[in-house]
Protein backbone atom coordinates (compact mmCIF):
# COMPACT_ATOMS: atom_id res chain seq x y z
CA UNK A 1 0.00 0.00 0.00
CA UNK A 2 1.80 3.47 -0.78
CA UNK A 3 1.35 6.06 1.35
CA UNK A 4 1.34 10.05 0.34
CA UNK A 5 1.49 13.12 1.67
CA UNK A 6 -1.06 15.32 1.03
CA UNK A 7 -2.07 18.51 2.37
CA UNK A 8 -6.36 19.65 2.85
CA UNK A 9 -7.88 22.19 3.44
CA UNK A 10 -10.95 21.33 5.67
CA UNK A 11 -13.35 23.07 3.45
CA UNK A 12 -15.29 24.59 6.60
CA UNK A 13 -11.95 26.02 8.16
CA UNK A 14 -10.93 27.46 4.96
CA UNK A 15 -14.84 29.59 4.70
CA UNK A 16 -14.59 30.45 8.60
CA UNK A 17 -10.83 31.59 8.32
CA UNK A 18 -11.00 33.09 5.14
CA UNK A 19 -14.17 35.13 6.14
CA UNK A 20 -12.24 35.89 9.59
CA UNK A 21 -9.07 36.56 8.52
CA UNK A 22 -8.86 39.94 9.70
CA UNK A 23 -9.91 38.81 13.57
CA UNK A 24 -7.68 35.37 13.64
CA UNK A 25 -4.47 35.90 11.57
CA UNK A 26 -3.51 34.33 8.75
CA UNK A 27 -5.45 30.79 7.40
CA UNK A 28 -4.23 27.51 8.93
CA UNK A 29 -3.48 24.46 6.31
CA UNK A 30 -3.39 21.30 8.22
CA UNK A 31 -1.36 18.37 6.70
CA UNK A 32 -1.79 14.45 6.91
CA UNK A 33 -0.81 11.55 5.44
CA UNK A 34 -3.64 9.77 3.89
CA UNK A 35 -3.82 5.92 1.83
CA UNK A 36 -3.50 6.71 -1.98
CA UNK A 37 -7.07 5.39 -2.12
CA UNK A 38 -8.59 6.95 0.76
CA UNK A 39 -11.07 9.56 0.59
CA UNK A 40 -9.58 12.69 2.05
CA UNK A 41 -12.95 14.41 3.45
CA UNK A 42 -13.50 11.12 5.96
CA UNK A 43 -10.11 11.29 6.92
CA UNK A 44 -9.99 14.29 7.93
CA UNK A 45 -12.90 14.29 10.10
CA UNK A 46 -11.84 11.22 11.67
CA UNK A 47 -8.55 12.84 12.72
CA UNK A 48 -7.72 14.42 16.13
CA UNK A 49 -6.01 17.29 15.81
CA UNK A 50 -8.67 18.05 12.40
CA UNK A 51 -11.79 18.12 15.68
CA UNK A 52 -9.76 19.96 18.17
CA UNK A 53 -9.27 22.91 15.55
CA UNK A 54 -12.50 23.05 14.21
CA UNK A 55 -13.62 23.41 18.30
CA UNK A 56 -11.21 26.20 19.00
CA UNK A 57 -12.34 27.65 15.84
CA UNK A 58 -15.92 27.36 16.66
CA UNK A 59 -15.08 28.61 20.23
CA UNK A 60 -13.51 31.64 18.72
CA UNK A 61 -16.30 32.69 16.63
CA UNK A 62 -19.08 31.98 19.33
CA UNK A 63 -16.93 34.43 21.75
CA UNK A 64 -16.43 36.98 18.91
CA UNK A 65 -20.43 37.01 18.39
CA UNK A 66 -20.97 37.43 21.93
CA UNK A 67 -18.30 40.42 22.06
CA UNK A 68 -19.89 41.78 19.47
CA UNK A 69 -23.64 41.65 20.56
CA UNK A 70 -22.54 43.14 23.77
CA UNK A 71 -20.67 46.27 21.78
CA UNK A 72 -24.05 46.48 19.50
CA UNK A 73 -26.07 46.92 22.92
CA UNK A 74 -23.66 49.23 24.93
CA UNK A 75 -23.96 51.44 21.60
CA UNK A 76 -27.96 50.83 21.98
CA UNK A 77 -27.50 52.47 25.65
CA UNK A 78 -25.48 55.21 24.67
CA UNK A 79 -27.34 56.32 21.82
CA UNK A 80 -30.60 56.24 24.22
CA UNK A 81 -29.05 58.31 26.58
CA UNK A 82 -27.72 60.56 24.17
CA UNK A 83 -31.20 60.82 23.00
CA UNK A 84 -32.75 61.80 26.36
CA UNK A 85 -30.11 64.14 26.97
CA UNK A 86 -30.68 66.30 23.69
CA UNK A 87 -34.73 65.98 24.33
CA UNK A 88 -33.62 67.72 27.89
CA UNK A 89 -31.85 70.40 25.89
CA UNK A 90 -34.28 70.94 23.64
CA UNK A 91 -37.26 71.47 25.95
CA UNK A 92 -33.99 73.23 28.79
CA UNK A 93 -33.55 75.65 25.66
CA UNK A 94 -37.22 75.91 24.97
CA UNK A 95 -38.14 77.28 28.52
CA UNK A 96 -35.07 79.45 29.04
CA UNK A 97 -35.77 81.77 26.20
CA UNK A 98 -39.14 82.33 27.59
CA UNK A 99 -38.56 86.51 28.96
CA UNK A 100 -38.79 87.01 32.62
CA UNK A 101 -38.50 83.10 33.72
CA UNK A 102 -35.23 82.45 36.24
CA UNK A 103 -33.53 79.88 37.84
CA UNK A 104 -32.19 80.67 41.75
CA UNK A 105 -29.16 78.70 42.54
CA UNK A 106 -29.02 76.89 46.03
CA UNK A 107 -26.65 77.77 48.41
CA UNK A 108 -23.60 77.08 48.74
CA UNK A 109 -20.92 76.82 51.86
CA UNK A 110 -19.44 79.79 52.93
CA UNK A 111 -16.13 80.91 50.59
CA UNK A 112 -12.92 80.66 52.68
CA UNK A 113 -11.65 84.14 53.52
CA UNK A 114 -8.23 85.35 52.27
CA UNK A 115 -8.81 85.23 48.81
CA UNK A 116 -6.76 87.55 46.51
CA UNK A 117 -9.55 87.47 43.81
CA UNK A 118 -11.69 90.62 44.05
CA UNK A 119 -14.74 89.78 41.46
CA UNK A 120 -17.21 92.68 42.52
CA UNK A 121 -17.25 93.24 39.05
CA UNK A 122 -17.78 89.65 37.46
CA UNK A 123 -20.82 89.09 35.83
CA UNK A 124 -23.25 87.14 37.69
CA UNK A 125 -22.35 83.35 37.68
CA UNK A 126 -26.07 82.16 35.87
CA UNK A 127 -26.75 80.53 32.41
CA UNK A 128 -27.27 83.08 29.93
CA UNK A 129 -31.15 82.69 29.58
CA UNK A 130 -31.06 82.77 33.08
CA UNK A 131 -29.67 86.26 33.40
CA UNK A 132 -32.19 87.56 30.73
CA UNK A 133 -35.08 86.54 32.82
CA UNK A 134 -33.20 88.58 35.82
CA UNK A 135 -32.69 91.14 33.46
CA UNK A 136 -36.49 91.56 32.85
CA UNK A 137 -37.67 91.37 36.60
CA UNK A 138 -35.41 94.24 37.24
CA UNK A 139 -36.60 96.15 34.27
CA UNK A 140 -40.41 94.93 35.18
CA UNK A 141 -39.45 96.47 38.81
CA UNK A 142 -38.19 99.87 37.47
CA UNK A 143 -41.36 99.86 35.39
CA UNK A 144 -43.21 99.91 38.68
CA UNK A 145 -41.45 102.02 39.87
CA UNK A 146 -41.90 104.68 37.05
CA UNK A 147 -45.84 103.78 37.40
CA UNK A 148 -45.38 105.16 40.74
CA UNK A 149 -44.31 108.25 39.50
CA UNK A 150 -46.48 108.58 36.82
CA UNK A 151 -49.42 108.48 39.57
CA UNK A 152 -47.23 111.59 41.60
CA UNK A 153 -47.33 113.65 38.71
CA UNK A 154 -51.02 113.66 37.84
CA UNK A 155 -50.93 114.86 41.61
CA UNK A 156 -48.48 117.32 40.24
CA UNK A 157 -48.45 119.16 37.24
CA UNK A 158 -44.57 120.02 37.11
CA UNK A 159 -43.55 119.89 33.29
CA UNK A 160 -40.35 118.60 34.11
CA UNK A 161 -41.24 115.77 36.32
CA UNK A 162 -43.22 114.76 32.96
CA UNK A 163 -40.71 115.28 30.93
CA UNK A 164 -38.23 113.10 33.31
CA UNK A 165 -40.86 110.68 33.24
CA UNK A 166 -41.26 110.22 29.39
CA UNK A 167 -37.51 109.88 29.00
CA UNK A 168 -37.40 107.35 31.68
CA UNK A 169 -39.98 105.35 30.22
CA UNK A 170 -37.88 105.60 26.60
CA UNK A 171 -35.02 104.07 28.40
CA UNK A 172 -36.82 101.76 29.27
CA UNK A 173 -38.34 100.89 26.01
CA UNK A 174 -34.93 101.09 24.53
CA UNK A 175 -33.85 98.67 27.01
CA UNK A 176 -36.46 95.80 26.62
CA UNK A 177 -35.30 96.17 23.27
CA UNK A 178 -31.81 95.11 24.03
CA UNK A 179 -33.06 92.15 26.08
CA UNK A 180 -35.81 90.78 23.51
CA UNK A 181 -32.44 91.61 20.55
CA UNK A 182 -30.15 89.05 23.20
CA UNK A 183 -32.57 86.10 23.23
CA UNK A 184 -32.66 86.38 19.84
CA UNK A 185 -29.12 86.47 19.38
CA UNK A 186 -28.96 83.62 21.95
CA UNK A 187 -31.49 81.29 19.85
CA UNK A 188 -29.51 81.31 16.86
CA UNK A 189 -26.32 81.18 18.37
CA UNK A 190 -24.07 84.65 17.46
CA UNK A 191 -23.33 85.23 20.88
CA UNK A 192 -19.95 83.79 21.89
CA UNK A 193 -18.28 83.74 25.74
CA UNK A 194 -16.66 87.31 25.20
CA UNK A 195 -19.74 89.28 23.08
CA UNK A 196 -22.02 87.68 26.09
CA UNK A 197 -19.66 89.73 28.78
CA UNK A 198 -19.46 92.83 26.99
CA UNK A 199 -23.10 92.97 26.13
CA UNK A 200 -24.31 92.15 30.16
CA UNK A 201 -22.00 95.03 30.94
CA UNK A 202 -23.44 97.75 29.03
CA UNK A 203 -27.00 96.24 29.91
CA UNK A 204 -26.38 96.29 33.34
CA UNK A 205 -24.30 99.82 33.29
CA UNK A 206 -27.55 101.18 31.43
CA UNK A 207 -29.65 99.87 34.51
CA UNK A 208 -27.45 101.35 37.40
CA UNK A 209 -27.93 104.66 35.15
CA UNK A 210 -31.51 104.40 34.79
CA UNK A 211 -32.00 103.35 38.42
CA UNK A 212 -30.15 106.52 39.50
CA UNK A 213 -32.30 108.81 37.63
CA UNK A 214 -35.39 107.19 38.90
CA UNK A 215 -33.93 107.78 42.24
CA UNK A 216 -33.48 111.47 41.40
CA UNK A 217 -36.91 111.73 40.05
CA UNK A 218 -38.03 110.33 43.81
CA UNK A 219 -36.46 112.52 45.28
CA UNK A 220 -38.77 115.24 44.34
CA UNK A 221 -41.18 113.49 46.23
CA UNK A 222 -38.68 113.72 49.42
CA UNK A 223 -41.05 117.16 51.07
CA UNK A 224 -43.71 114.42 51.64
CA UNK A 225 -42.01 111.98 53.77
CA UNK A 226 -38.66 111.93 56.24
CA UNK A 227 -35.63 110.29 54.74
CA UNK A 228 -35.56 107.27 56.95
CA UNK A 229 -39.03 106.10 55.82
CA UNK A 230 -37.97 103.64 53.29
CA UNK A 231 -36.72 99.65 52.27
CA UNK A 232 -34.34 98.63 50.33
CA UNK A 233 -35.37 95.73 47.77
CA UNK A 234 -33.32 93.06 46.59
CA UNK A 235 -35.47 90.76 43.84
CA UNK A 236 -32.95 88.29 42.78
CA UNK A 237 -29.81 86.07 43.87
CA UNK A 238 -27.06 88.13 41.90
CA UNK A 239 -22.89 89.14 42.44
CA UNK A 240 -24.15 92.71 41.31
CA UNK A 241 -27.18 94.37 43.21
CA UNK A 242 -26.19 95.89 46.75
CA UNK A 243 -25.94 99.00 48.96
CA UNK A 244 -22.92 100.72 50.48
CA UNK A 245 -23.13 102.69 53.49
CA UNK A 246 -21.17 105.38 53.10
CA UNK A 247 -20.14 105.89 56.47
CA UNK A 248 -17.39 103.15 58.46
CA UNK A 249 -17.67 102.07 61.72
CA UNK A 250 -15.54 103.48 64.39
CA UNK A 251 -13.71 100.94 67.34
CA UNK A 252 -16.36 99.35 68.98
CA UNK A 253 -16.14 97.33 71.86
CA UNK A 254 -20.22 96.56 72.07
CA UNK A 255 -22.98 96.94 70.03
CA UNK A 256 -26.22 97.04 68.96
CA UNK A 257 -27.62 95.74 65.51
CA UNK A 258 -30.98 96.53 64.62
CA UNK A 259 -33.28 96.07 61.21
CA UNK A 260 -36.39 95.25 59.42
CA UNK A 261 -36.48 92.15 57.20
CA UNK A 262 -38.63 90.65 55.09
CA UNK A 263 -37.94 87.40 53.06
CA UNK A 264 -38.98 83.72 51.77
CA UNK A 265 -36.06 82.66 50.20
CA UNK A 266 -35.07 79.13 50.36
CA UNK A 267 -32.72 77.73 50.75
CA UNK A 268 -31.40 80.79 53.44
CA UNK A 269 -31.98 84.33 53.16
CA UNK A 270 -28.59 85.10 52.43
CA UNK A 271 -25.97 87.72 53.87
CA UNK A 272 -28.38 91.01 55.29
CA UNK A 273 -25.11 92.96 55.88
CA UNK A 274 -21.29 92.44 55.97
CA UNK A 275 -18.38 94.44 57.46
CA UNK A 276 -14.81 93.93 56.03
CA UNK A 277 -11.24 95.82 56.94
CA UNK A 278 -8.44 95.43 55.54
CA UNK A 279 -6.56 91.70 56.69
CA UNK A 280 -10.30 90.39 57.71
CA UNK A 281 -13.43 90.00 55.50
CA UNK A 282 -15.52 88.49 58.01
CA UNK A 283 -14.82 91.61 60.43
CA UNK A 284 -18.69 91.27 61.32
CA UNK A 285 -21.14 89.07 59.15
CA UNK A 286 -25.09 88.19 59.41
CA UNK A 287 -25.63 85.52 57.16
CA UNK A 288 -27.75 82.94 56.69
CA UNK A 289 -26.89 80.13 53.87
CA UNK A 290 -27.94 76.75 52.78
CA UNK A 291 -29.99 74.95 55.35
CA UNK A 292 -27.70 76.20 57.93
CA UNK A 293 -29.56 78.47 60.70
CA UNK A 294 -28.49 82.31 60.43
CA UNK A 295 -25.60 83.24 61.86
CA UNK A 296 -23.34 86.23 62.99
CA UNK A 297 -19.52 86.13 62.67
CA UNK A 298 -16.87 88.38 64.26
CA UNK A 299 -13.28 88.10 63.59
CA UNK A 300 -14.40 84.56 61.86
CA UNK A 301 -15.68 83.40 65.26
CA UNK A 302 -19.30 81.85 64.78
CA UNK A 303 -22.21 82.18 66.95
CA UNK A 304 -25.59 80.44 65.58
CA UNK A 305 -28.67 82.56 65.76
CA UNK A 306 -32.72 81.37 66.76
CA UNK A 307 -34.21 83.57 64.21
CA UNK A 308 -36.90 81.56 62.16
CA UNK A 309 -37.47 84.69 59.41
CA UNK A 310 -37.94 82.80 55.96
CA UNK A 311 -41.88 83.29 56.25
CA UNK A 312 -42.46 86.71 54.16
CA UNK A 313 -43.71 88.30 56.48
CA UNK A 314 -41.67 91.52 58.12
CA UNK A 315 -40.05 90.61 61.43
CA UNK A 316 -37.34 92.73 63.52
CA UNK A 317 -34.59 91.72 64.75
CA UNK A 318 -31.68 92.94 66.80
CA UNK A 319 -28.11 91.37 67.86
CA UNK A 320 -25.90 92.75 71.04
CA UNK A 321 -22.63 92.20 71.54
CA UNK A 322 -19.77 93.14 74.39
CA UNK A 323 -16.52 92.40 73.67
CA UNK A 324 -16.52 91.65 77.36
CA UNK A 325 -16.51 87.60 77.19
CA UNK A 326 -18.01 87.70 74.07
CA UNK A 327 -21.32 87.85 75.52
CA UNK A 328 -24.29 88.19 72.92
CA UNK A 329 -28.06 87.90 72.76
CA UNK A 330 -30.67 87.88 69.88
CA UNK A 331 -34.20 89.17 69.56
CA UNK A 332 -37.02 89.18 67.16
CA UNK A 333 -40.09 91.16 66.89
CA UNK A 334 -38.99 92.68 70.32
CA UNK A 335 -38.88 89.53 72.66
CA UNK A 336 -35.59 87.34 73.61
CA UNK A 337 -34.81 84.66 71.75
CA UNK A 338 -31.42 83.21 72.68
CA UNK A 339 -28.36 84.43 74.21
CA UNK A 340 -24.47 83.30 74.57
CA UNK A 341 -21.41 84.02 75.36
CA UNK A 342 -17.11 83.38 74.28
CA UNK A 343 -17.92 85.10 70.84
CA UNK A 344 -15.04 86.93 70.00
CA UNK A 345 -13.84 87.84 73.30
CA UNK A 346 -11.96 90.47 74.02
CA UNK A 347 -11.70 91.73 70.22
CA UNK A 348 -13.01 94.67 69.66
CA UNK A 349 -14.72 95.87 66.25
CA UNK A 350 -11.67 97.05 64.42
CA UNK A 351 -12.30 100.82 62.32
CA UNK A 352 -12.27 101.84 58.59
CA UNK A 353 -13.97 99.18 56.93
CA UNK A 354 -16.71 98.99 53.91
CA UNK A 355 -20.02 98.19 55.25
CA UNK A 356 -22.42 96.24 52.64
CA UNK A 357 -25.53 95.62 52.32
CA UNK A 358 -27.06 92.37 50.58
CA UNK A 359 -23.56 90.94 49.43
CA UNK A 360 -21.50 88.78 51.85
CA UNK A 361 -17.67 89.96 51.15
CA UNK A 362 -14.87 87.93 50.32
CA UNK A 363 -12.59 91.22 50.05
CA UNK A 364 -12.73 94.36 51.20
CA UNK A 365 -15.63 95.69 49.56
CA UNK A 366 -15.97 92.94 46.73
CA UNK A 367 -15.74 89.68 46.13
CA UNK A 368 -19.55 88.98 45.96
CA UNK A 369 -21.03 85.78 45.16
CA UNK A 370 -24.29 85.34 44.30
CA UNK A 371 -25.30 82.17 46.39
CA UNK A 372 -24.54 84.50 49.19
CA UNK A 373 -26.50 87.19 48.38
CA UNK A 374 -29.56 88.17 50.10
CA UNK A 375 -32.82 88.23 48.67
CA UNK A 376 -35.56 90.37 50.02
CA UNK A 377 -36.88 93.19 51.51
CA UNK A 378 -34.58 95.45 54.37
CA UNK A 379 -35.06 98.51 56.66
CA UNK A 380 -34.39 100.39 59.32
CA UNK A 381 -31.15 98.89 59.52
CA UNK A 382 -29.32 101.07 62.68
CA UNK A 383 -25.90 100.36 64.85
CA UNK A 384 -25.13 101.76 68.44
CA UNK A 385 -22.01 101.44 69.98
CA UNK A 386 -23.48 99.78 72.97
CA UNK A 387 -26.07 97.09 73.99
CA UNK A 388 -29.55 98.56 73.92
CA UNK A 389 -31.71 97.59 76.97
CA UNK A 390 -34.68 95.03 76.19
CA UNK A 391 -37.24 98.04 76.32
CA UNK A 392 -35.13 100.33 74.19
CA UNK A 393 -35.42 97.06 71.77
CA UNK A 394 -38.86 96.66 72.36
CA UNK A 395 -39.90 100.72 71.30
CA UNK A 396 -37.88 99.82 67.90
CA UNK A 397 -39.90 96.41 66.92
CA UNK A 398 -43.38 97.90 68.04
CA UNK A 399 -42.78 101.33 66.48
CA UNK A 400 -42.92 103.57 69.79
CA UNK A 401 -42.24 107.29 69.60
CA UNK A 402 -39.72 106.39 71.92
CA UNK A 403 -38.09 104.10 69.05
CA UNK A 404 -33.92 105.15 69.29
CA UNK A 405 -31.98 105.90 65.64
CA UNK A 406 -28.47 104.44 65.61
CA UNK A 407 -25.62 106.47 67.35
CA UNK A 408 -23.17 104.89 64.87
CA UNK A 409 -25.24 104.43 61.74
CA UNK A 410 -28.51 105.82 61.05
CA UNK A 411 -31.07 104.47 58.66
CA UNK A 412 -31.63 107.40 55.74
CA UNK A 413 -31.40 107.79 52.59
CA UNK A 414 -28.56 110.06 52.66
CA UNK A 415 -25.96 107.90 53.92
CA UNK A 416 -26.77 104.87 51.65
CA UNK A 417 -25.47 104.17 47.96
CA UNK A 418 -27.34 101.71 45.58
CA UNK A 419 -25.67 99.46 42.95
CA UNK A 420 -26.69 96.85 40.46
CA UNK A 421 -30.44 97.73 40.32
CA UNK A 422 -31.34 96.99 43.72
CA UNK A 423 -34.48 99.16 44.43
CA UNK A 424 -36.16 101.94 46.93
CA UNK A 425 -39.50 102.40 48.36
CA UNK A 426 -41.12 104.05 50.60
CA UNK A 427 -41.62 102.16 53.82
CA UNK A 428 -43.10 102.54 57.08
CA UNK A 429 -42.89 99.97 59.67
CA UNK A 430 -45.73 100.43 61.49
CA UNK A 431 -48.42 100.27 58.80
CA UNK A 432 -46.89 97.04 57.75
CA UNK A 433 -46.96 95.49 61.15
CA UNK A 434 -50.47 96.66 62.26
Amino acid sequence: MFVGIRCSLLLASFFFLRGCAQNFGQTRFICTSVPVDMDMCTSSVQTGGSTEDLKTTVLQLRETVLQQKETIMNQKETIRELTTKLGRCESQSSLETVPGESKTGGGSNRKQTGSSKNTMGDLSRTPAAETLGQLGQTLQSLKTRLETLEQFSRMNSSSQTNSLKDILQSNIDDLEKQVLSRINSLEEGKYSPKNESEERGKIESTLTSLHQRISDLEKGQKDNRPTDKFQLTFPLRTNYMYAKVKKSLPEMYAFTICMWIKSNASPGVGTPFSYAVPGQANELVLIEWGNNPMEILINDKVAKLPFVINDGKWHHICITWTTRDGVWEAFQDGALQGNGENLAPYHPIKPQGVLVLGQEQDTLGGGFDATQAFVGELAHFNIWDRKLTPGEIYNLATCSTKALSGSVIAWSETNIDIYGGATKWTFEACRQIN
